[in-house]
């Protein structure tokens, strides 16, 4: 019997796999396959899957209380925000469900600071070309891709797209329509590619002499990814705004947008809001995923256990002439090669391990932040092995 079309909008492509449970580092099939998992969810997963303490926590809550809207104080919301505006630059928070919805917060804070705040009519945000902010309608006008937005015209007007780690063009793009600057310190989605500190020290002299906000988008790159609790910490800068979600809950929907204090006026009563942002589940999920992520330093692990993954590819792949370059910082790991990877990465799951692009032709490795060095070089043998095969096709050819 052929099989019952799917009830679902095919606006996934997804691989051929259905899986069905998770832990740890590794993921099993609905016929009891095993899979070492290095995408982690999209970033998401970062302390494997179902991981106990945060099992725990959620649990407890369950049998508490669920949601009762924001009409009303609760205790985990404001435990949160402590927590993340003690480690962090920032002063306060809004919760919300995802990345997008922490980016779209963050646009609409930055155009009413201006207006309703600072008293201008300044409401456009500069953003780079291969970024990512989002799907809906604002943050993918804010991303710097045209094939998100195919189909979805006319897009809202208030966004620039000026060249990524071009500091020489950068000036050119500020106006007097403009009110802040968002970028990523490291543009995951396109391609993995980090911010020069040239060009992001040009980014803080224009917002400091035009009075711009900066706004940092932390969605992949922050809470221990890279190194830092927060990707803009190697750069030695306090952004006005920056953006959490995807790691923030271990795989329960939460996302975050933090600021500095000037900008709390901006957020007065009934400006802006989420029925489902900072419920006690969801923030009961978030504060354990923190507290493990500072108690136990994972930061640090990151940077250790990515230079050991770094370090191993490199060598691994080292007579592979079709890679052309392994990049990265801390766990979050790219192998551009010279063509389309699409292939090859479906071999990669083939041969037990998960693994997912950054565009046509880079591999992107996401391992949880407690990846052992036994599943990295795992990781690696399958990853050269399939590379290889890959590479003797080519000298047939």
């Amino acid at each position: 019997m052929a099989e019952q079309e799917s009830a679902l909008f095919p606006t996934y492509s997804r691989y051929p796999l259905t899986l069905v449970k998770g832990e740890g580092s590794r993921l099993y099939d609905d016929t009891g396959k095993e899979y070492l998992d290095f995408m982690s969810g999209i970033a998401v997963t970062a302390l494997g899957h179902a991981p106990k303490v945060v099992k725990e926590k959620l649990v407890a809550q369950l049998d508490e209380l669920w949601h009762v809207s924001n009409l009303f104080s609760t205790p985990n919301p404001e435990k949160l925000a402590k927590l993340l505006t003690e480690h962090s630059s920032a002063d306060a928070v809004f919760f919300c469900n995802s990345g997008a919805e922490a980016n779209e917060a963050a646009i609409k804070l930055a155009r009413r600071y201006n207006q309703k705040v600072l008293g201008n009519d300044r409401y456009e945000v500069i953003t780079f070309h291969q970024s990512f902010h989002g799907r809906t309608l604002a943050t993918l006008t804010a991303t710097g891709q045209d094939k998100v937005k195919e189909g979805f015209l006319p897009l809202p007007s208030g966004f620039v797209h000026a060249p990524f780690n071009d500091s020489a063009a950068l000036e050119g793009y500020v106006t007097d329509k403009t009110c802040a600057i968002m970028l990523e310190m490291i543009q995951v989605e396109g391609g993995i590619i980090e911010a020069d500190p040239a060009f992001v020290d040009e980014i803080v002299r224009l917002c400091e002499q035009y009075n711009l906000l900066l706004i940092v988008d932390e969605v992949q790159t922050g809470l221990c990814r890279t190194g830092k609790l927060f990707a803009y910490e190697h750069y030695g800068l306090e952004p006005d705004i920056f953006t959490l979600a995807k790691a923030l809950g271990s795989g329960f929907p939460i996302g975050a947008m933090l600021g500095k204090a000037k900008l709390k006026p901006a957020f007065s009563p009934g400006s802006h809001g989420s029925t489902f942002g900072g419920t006690p589940i969801a923030t009961a999920a978030a504060l354990a995923t923190v507290e493990i992520m500072l108690t136990d330093k994972l930061a640090d692990r990151a940077t250790e256990l990515g230079n050991y993954l770094v370090d191993k590819l490199q060598v691994a792949l080292a007579d592979i002439s079709w890679v052309n370059e392994i990049r990265g910082r801390g766990l979050i790991v790219g192998i551009q090669c010279a063509g389309p990877v699409a292939d090859e990465i479906a071999a990669i799951h083939l041969q037990g391990l998960l693994v997912i692009s950054a565009g046509p032709t880079v591999i992107r490795l996401l391992p949880n932040l407690l990846v052992t060095k036994e599943d990295i070089d795992t990781a690696v043998g399958i990853i050269a092995g399939v590379l290889s095969a890959k590479e003797t096709v080519n000298a047939v050819k």
